[in-house]
Parts: structure tokens; C-alpha cells; sequence
């Protein structure tokens, strides 16, 4: 873990190392001012000699002002190299995230990397600050002043050696129970930050289910856990400040016993004496600072192992070495594929899938919810891999293909569409950087996005709000589509992505994609039938098995699921999820 955060101080090496520097000097010039102050009082103000006030004056004056400009370069060195430092950890984890495969995504959970780059960071940030300003200063103001202490008086020195112990010990204890505290506290922010996440993005369903009571609830629930692993924390850690306060006003008093008996008997001088106290009250400040510091860095602990953990995280699904950039073709193999999500039950997703599709056809995919429709459709484009057998693609095996070569030539246009704030032109550029106006109009003919485009007053330089919140759902399934179709796919597939569009619109897609672009395989997931009868053929999934492969035809005279889908929707027109006969057979 250490190794992994240093590596993030990268270029901002330099203002890390001159902080300790300007701090220690800092700290030699404070520690130097108070000994100057006993030469004041005895060699100036009790020998009468005004000449000496003014000496001893001017020099505290001048250490004074190289001390606050020693302390002002390293305030600003150390805000450049904290800050810098946690630029640099964002961006190598947002960089890993990026490499991320989905089941990596599902092991962290969204919510949880939000909480590492934010909360964990600004932790780390803080912990690396106060490492370079009073983890330096603190140590060396304690040490410096104890040095100073012996040279002044060796017997009164004993006293702060026996505190130290003291507080040392009470400090040791108090961290050790706090340490498994924190790290809770940052598991308890996740599951906070999970539950304002899930709200904020679906508000719209939250205020039309009128459940705003129920989410208000549940994020209560979460902030009560998390206010009372704080508070456990916190009350451990208070325990340090009244047995500090009670060691520095012993060690006020034994200084006030012990020092007057030594002015009086000649051993120490009053200003020695004076300057002793200075000395202990910045022994103990330090004592003080030295607490903080841990207790920022039991909690940065836990905040470091969450950072260094995504940082060092290996995806599960890397460009294979010597990887091939050529995809021939559209063709799509599985060859007795079977599929399970890491860290779910273990139990399949897929069984023994084994099909193959020609460049060019047109494939239709039909089952109800948990049938493995959309897991079969993440293995063509590897977003997962299959636990056993092989899935190919343009007959390469995916495991061998360059992952950017691959997705370009399978285009995925999910059921859950997303639009990013901006135009619709730069939207549609997603699909390819370098596309021109006209290619862009042409995939949005396509896709019959260009119906709507051009009754808009800005045309393609209309603004699209965040997550598309200004057009209807048919209108984005529709801009992803032509988004898709601008990479040029080999594949396109099309999870469910015409549900929110009417029937005339559904079949006017599917038939421009047949005229348009004849070479692409095109993988249709659907829940209505009339979006699939006209495929080459259709796979049916049940229970993650092939339950039907075969044209639209001959299922209706082959396959019992088919046929109760198709006599389900004749009947009322809904859509398939589960048939009733089939819900009764397995319940049995």
C-alpha cells in the first residue's frame, strides 16, 4: 500500500521534500527564541544593561521574522505537493477504473469507488499534509525543546521524560481500539453513498411511487450507522485530550515546585527558569499535534489500503500480448459456452450455450427476465468472460482479440440508454470522433432519429441535458442507435433498445438496418414478437438455456415456449417476460 500511494507524489517530489526543510527551520529558529528570551532577562533587564535589551530584542525580532518566512514558504510548498498528491491518486484510480471490466465494477460497486475518490482521498490529502508540516515539526519542536531543557537544567529535564512515557503508553492503547473503528466508518460511507445514489438517479420513480418517506428512512438508517461508528471512534479518541491536559498542569506544577527551589538556592536563573516553561508548553504542543497525527493517520490508514487497493486493482479482462487487430467479419461462435458472475451465487448464468451465426444474418433473442439474454450478448463484446467454452467473433476467439479492435466491431446499444450533456452532434460522436455531418445525418436516417432532429429549432446542435432528460425514451433508444451505427460495426445488437418506440417506428428500424447496412450481423433482443418474426432466426433462452434456435416458422410448429409467447401476445399483445404454463411447470 505505502508503495503504491508514494508513487503518487510523482512531480510534486520536489515541494515535498523542501517543505520538511523550510518547516525544520521553522522549528530551530522557535526553539533558538525563548533561550535568546532568558539571555534578555538575566544578561539585560537584571544586569541593568539597556544596551543588552536592545541586543538580545533585535535578535528575537529578526529570528522571529525568518521563522514566519520559513513557515510561509512551507504552507505553500505543502499545499502545492498535498493537493498535487491527490490530483494524482484521482487520476491513476479514474484511469484503472477505466480499465475496469464489469465484474470488476460489481466487486467495488459504484458507490464504493465514489466514496475511495472522494471522501478516501480528501483523507489522504490530509494525512499527507499534516505527515509533511507537523509529523516534521511536531518531533522535532518536542526533541529540540527536551535538548534545550537538559541544557538548561538536567534534573528538571526528567520531569517531560516521564510525562512523555505516560502519554505515550495512554496513546498506544487508544489507537490500537480506534484503528478497526475507521475502517468500518469508510465501509458505513459506502453504503450511505449507495443509498443517496440510488435516490438522486431515480428520483422521478421515487416521487411517482410517493415513496420519498421510505427513501428518507433508508438513508436515516444509513447515517444513524455511520454517525455511531463515528461518534465510538471519536469518544475513544477524546480520552487523550483530558489526560494530556492533566500531565501538562502536573508538569506545570512539579516545574513551579521544583524550579522555585532552585532559583533560590542559585542553581537557575529566573529567566532560565521562564524560558523552562516556554519549553514545556511547546513540549506538550507538540505531544498535542503528535496526537492529531494519529488519529489522522488511523484513519488514513483505512482510507490508503481502500485507495491503493483500486489503484493496484488487476482487471479481471486485459489486452491478451501480441494481440490480434483484425476481426474479418461479423460471424459469432459460441462453442459450449457456460457463464457465472463472479461473486454472485455460483450458479450459471448460461449452460452450455453452442451456436453459431453468419456474417450478415439477423438474429433474434427472446426469453423472459433471468433468462441470459443479456449475459449471452456480454460475452460477444467481452465485457465478461466466459467461465467455460469459447465465444468467437469473426472466427478469432475473443480472449485473443484487441479489446478497441473488438468493441468497435461490435456495437452494443443497451436497453438502458444514456445521453451525455452537450449537442446531439457531439452525442452521436461518441459513436466516432472524426464523423462528418453527413454520416452523422445518415445514421440518424437509419435509425429514424432524423424524423425528430429536424423539427428541433437547433437541429444537430440541439442541447441534450444530462442523462437526456429533454427528450422522450424513444428519441434516445433512437440517437444510440445511430451512435452505434456511426462505428461501423460488424456487429450491432440491440438489447431491447426499441421497447419505448412504437410499432410503425420498430419495424421502419429494423427494415432500413436490412437495406442499409446488409453486411452487419444484427442481434435483436426483444420482448415483442412482431420485432423478431422477420429474423433469420431466433434464439429462445430459458433458464440460460438454448430452449429453441430455429426461424420464426418453424419454432411456431416446434418449440412449446415459442408458440405460448406468440399465443400470450396474440391474445392481449403484451410482451413476453414469463408464460404462464412455464411459471407453473417450474413452481412445480
Amino acid at each position: 500500500m505505502l508503495k503504491t500511494l508514494l508513487r503518487q507524489i510523482g512531480q510534486y517530489r520536489t515541494a515535498a521534500i523542501l517543505t520538511p526543510i523550510f518547516i525544520l527551520l521553522e522549528v530551530l529558529l522557535d526553539v533558538l527564541i525563548p533561550y535568546v528570551t532568558s539571555w534578555l532577562i538575566d544578561r539585560g533587564i537584571n544586569a541593568g544593561d539597556l544596551a543588552g535589551v536592545y541586543r538580545y530584542g533585535g535578535l528575537m525580532l529578526l529570528m522571529a521574522f525568518l521563522s514566519l518566512a520559513m513557515g510561509i514558504l512551507a504552507g505553500r510548498f505543502v499545499a502545492y505537493a498535498s493537493t498535487g498528491f491527490a490530483a494524482n491518486l484521482r487520476r491513476a484510480m479514474y484511469r484503472n477504473i477505466q480499465r475496469f471490466a464489469f465484474s470488476d465494477i460489481d466487486k467495488y460497486s459504484t458507490s464504493g469507488l465514489v466514496t475511495r475518490m472522494t471522501t478516501d482521498v480528501s483523507n489522504l490529502q490530509n494525512a499527507f499534509q499534516m505527515l509533511l508540516r507537523t509529523s516534521i515539526r511536531a518531533p522535532f519542536s518536542m526533541l529540540s525543546s527536551i535538548v534545550m531543557c537538559f541544557v538548561i537544567s538536567g534534573q528538571m529535564s526528567l520531569i517531560f521524560i516521564i510525562a512523555a512515557v505516560i502519554l505515550a503508553v495512554v496513546l498506544t492503547l487508544v489507537i490500537r481500539r480506534v484503528s478497526a473503528t475507521f475502517a468500518r466508518v469508510f465501509q458505513q460511507y459506502d453504503v450511505m453513498n449507495n443509498a443517496v445514489q440510488e435516490n438522486v438517479s431515480a428520483i422521478r420513480v421515487v416521487k411517482a411511487f410517493v415513496r420519498e418517506d421510505y427513501e428518507n428512512q433508508k438513508f436515516e438508517l444509513a447515517a444513524r450507522g455511520l454517525y455511531q461508528l463515528y461518534v465510538k471512534a471519536e469518544s475513544l479518541m477524546a480520552i487523550t485530550h483530558p489526560v494530556m491536559n492533566l500531565v501538562v498542569y502536573g508538569c506545570i506544577i512539579a516545574i513551579s515546585w521544583f524550579g522555585a527551589q532552585l532559583v533560590v538556592g542559585g542553581q537557575l536563573t529566573t529567566g532560565q527558569l521562564t524560558s523552562l516553561f516556554t519549553y514545556v508548553m511547546s513540549i506538550f504542543m507538540s505531544l498535542m499535534m503528535l496526537s492529531m497525527i494519529f488519529v489522522q493517520l488511523t484513519m488514513s490508514v483505512a482510507s490508503g489500503k481502500r485507495v491503493a487497493e483500486v489503484i493496484n486493482e488487476v482487471p479481471d479482462i486485459v489486452n491478451p500480448d501480441n494481440a490480434d487487430t483484425v476481426v474479418p467479419d461479423g460471424s459469432i461462435d459460441f462453442d459450449h459456452v457456460s457463464f457465472a458472475y463472479k461473486g454472485g451465487s455460483g450458479e450459471y448464468a448460461l449452460h452450455d450455450i453452442d451456436l453459431h451465426i453468419d456474417g450478415g444474418q439477423t438474429i433474434g433473442v427472446i426469453g423472459g427476465t433471468g433468462s441470459g439474454k443479456s449475459s449471452l450478448i456480454n460475452l460477444i463484446s467481452r465485457l465478461y468472460d466466459a467461465t467455460r467454452g469459447t465465444v468467437r467473433v469473426g472466427g478469432k476467439d475473443v480472449r485473443t482479440l484487441d479489446l478497441t479492435a473488438l468493441r468497435d466491431s461490435v456495437s452494443v446499444v443497451l436497453q438502458k440508454n444514456v445521453l451525455f450533456s452537450g449537442t446531439i452532434l457531439d452525442n452521436l460522436r461518441w459513436g466516432r470522433a472524426d464523423a462528418t455531418l453527413d454520416e452523422c445525418r445518415r445514421a440518424c436516417r437509419i435509425a429514424c432519429a432524423d424524423e425528430f432532429i429536424d423539427q428541433m429549432t437547433d437541429g444537430y446542435d440541439t442541447r441534450i441535458e444530462q442523462g437526456g432528460t429533454n427528450v422522450s425514451g424513444g428519441q434516445r433508444q433512437r440517437l444510440c442507435i445511430a451512435r452505434a451505427l456511426l462505428k461501423r460495426p460488424k456487429v450491432l445488437i440491440l438489447d431491447d433498445s426499441t421497447s419505448a418506440c412504437d410499432n410503425a417506428t420498430d419495424a421502419k428500424i429494423r427494415q432500413q438496418l436490412r437495406d442499409e447496412v446488409p453486411q452487419m450481423t444484427r442481434i435483436i433482443i426483444a420482448q415483442r414478437i412482431s420485432s423478431l418474426k422477420d429474423c433469420d432466426r431466433i434464439l429462445v433462452l430459458v433458464g440460460g438455456r438454448i430452449s429453441g434456435w430455429d426461424t420464426h416458422d418453424n419454432l411456431l410448429k416446434t418449440n412449446a415456449i415459442y408458440q405460448e409467447i406468440c399465443a400470450i401476445q396474440d391474445e392481449d399483445g403484451g410482451d413476453f417476460d414469463a408464460p404462464q404454463g412455464r411459471k407453473e411447470e417450474d413452481a412445480q
